[in-house]
């Protein structure tokens, strides 16, 4: 049995049509588009700028947004040929089976769990956090922390109940349907944007020019040494930082076999999502870096940095900041359900592939939605929020994402070579050149990465091979 041995097209195409037995079509492309923003704009724009701005980028984190965005863009330009060429659930796991084989494809469907489901329930945990800052600390600690966190008073958690919680609403929402998801996404999308925007409105007249000034940390900062902690290496660091924040535009295209004209929705669902939020977080970071200075995010504010800016540099506009803390709990929230709803749709590919079993690709009998998977995700990934810290890096989500994004790219210029008369809707422009700038620049921010992540990246993957030789390779479909 071949470890590169592939998918056909004609296969993919013939899922993708589905009938009465595959996922219901009822996204359109606006939906799409909100949908990406809805998993893009979430607790990275709010906390990773700071992040990024006081560890390695200082006020040129607007550059770090725009190497990220431009690493991204790259990337989405592969997705959306692929997505709308093979509009079939699974995104780069899928893509990965039709031109590099199944190994690859496992390997990228594991990785993706680090993206969505991790991701999902690490969010989950901060979701309880800023729930309780905004209720004034009302929620007991021990119900809204694990066992293994104990408070400077001595008390100890029992389990973290505001992360079940929202959990389980979401998930009874993406059982419910995805046009119904959709239209909550949509709503939540409205409210963190308007917040976003008054932000940056209101905080621009409190901008201070010296805070821009030197616009990049100098070499010999103190706590900077090293190249990517300074100058432009540093705004490559930041880029692998708040690439955390653009994480989501890559979901839409797990939504693919639910779009009604993928074709033409898909590209216009997976690049406008990218260039919508790529602009608000250019003007965020420049507001925010400009109203304080970069150095204070080092000790002050932390996950609640843009609060702390707006209460110490923009007096009378305190409720801004009470404003914003509602908008990363929207943000949270759609956050979560994209990443539940993405990563039950690679496991209801990687099911009927025979590569998981039959379980996670049972449909519910009148919703049309894999209700099983979705119930299957929400005990692993609740047990993971109820009685685990959330002390998980971002970096480590966006390492996996990287990862699928490089392999994404590579897909694209295989398939160009091997299938060239195959039909493209939407054909990414300039290859092999685009592809070859989104390997360099996803594969440039990994490095930039902290060893640990990458180190822990590597043993999850040791994980997934394990997984792959004693089930999924003698259970693929393929073997028929």
């Amino acid at each position: 049995m071949s470890l590169s041995r592939k998918k056909s097209i004609a296969t993919l195409l013939a899922q993708a049509a589905g009938g009465d037995k595959g996922l219901k079509r009822t996204l359109d492309a606006k939906s799409l588009v909100a949908l990406g923003i809805g998993a893009i704009i979430g607790a990275g724009l709010f906390v990773r700028t700071a992040a990024a701005s006081a560890e390695a980028a200082g006020p040129a984190v607007t550059m770090s947004f725009i190497v990220a965005a431009i690493g991204c863009a790259f990337a989405g330009l592969c997705y959306a040929e692929f997505a709308a060429m093979i509009p079939i659930a699974g995104s780069a796991y899928t893509y990965a089976y039709a031109t590099m084989g199944e190994m690859t494809a496992w390997t990228i469907g594991w990785a993706l769990i680090l993206e969505y489901a991790l991701g999902a329930a690490t969010v989950s945990i901060a979701w309880s956090e800023y729930l309780n800052n905004l209720l004034g600390g009302a929620i007991p600690y021990e119900w809204c922390h694990s066992p293994l966190e104990v408070s400077q008073s001595g008390v100890h958690g029992i389990f973290n109940g505001p992360a079940l919680i929202i959990l389980l609403l979401l998930t009874l929402l993406l059982i419910k349907g995805t046009q119904e998801s959709a239209t909550v996404n949509s709503i939540i999308v409205f409210v963190k944007m308007a917040i976003v925007l008054l932000f940056i409105g209101i905080g621009w007249q409190f901008i201070n020019p010296v805070n821009h000034v030197p616009y990049m940390i100098p070499e010999g900062t103190p706590g900077h040494e090293g190249f990517f902690l300074h100058g432009f290496g540093g705004v490559v660091k930041g880029a692998g930082i708040v690439f955390f924040a653009f994480i989501g535009f890559d979901a839409v295209s797990t939504a693919a076999q639910e779009a009604k004209k993928p074709e033409r929705d898909m590209p216009i669902g997976i690049l406008g999502s990218l260039a919508v939020c790529t602009v608000l977080y250019i003007l965020f970071g420049h507001v925010l870096t400009g109203v304080a200075n970069y150095t204070e995010f080092k000790i002050a504010g932390k996950e609640a940095s843009v609060a702390y800016a707006i209460q110490k540099y923009m007096p009378g506009y305190e409720w801004l900041g009470t404003l914003v803390t509602v908008a990363i709990l929207a943000g949270f929230s759609s956050v979560i359900l994209v990443m539940l709803m993405g990563q039950s749709r690679v496991f209801f590919s990687m099911s009927n592939d025979g590569l998981l079993p039959k379980l996670f690709c049972d449909l519910h009998p009148k919703f049309r939605t894999p209700y099983k998977s979705n119930w299957i995700l929400f005990a692993f990934v609740g047990l993971f929020a109820a009685f685990i810290p959330g002390s998980m890096a971002g970096d480590l989500t966006s390492i996996g994402t990287l990862f699928a994004f490089v392999l994404v790219c590579v897909a694209v210029w295989i398939m160009r070579k091997s299938d060239p008369n195959v039909a493209r809707p939407f054909r990414a422009p300039l290859v092999p050149l685009v592809p070859i700038l989104g390997i360099i620049v996803c594969s440039g921010m990994i490095i930039a990465l902290d060893t640990l992540t990458q180190v822990t990246a590597f043993v999850w993957m040791l994980v997934g091979f394990g997984v792959y030789f004693m089930y999924s390779r003698s259970h693929s479909k393929l073997n028929s």
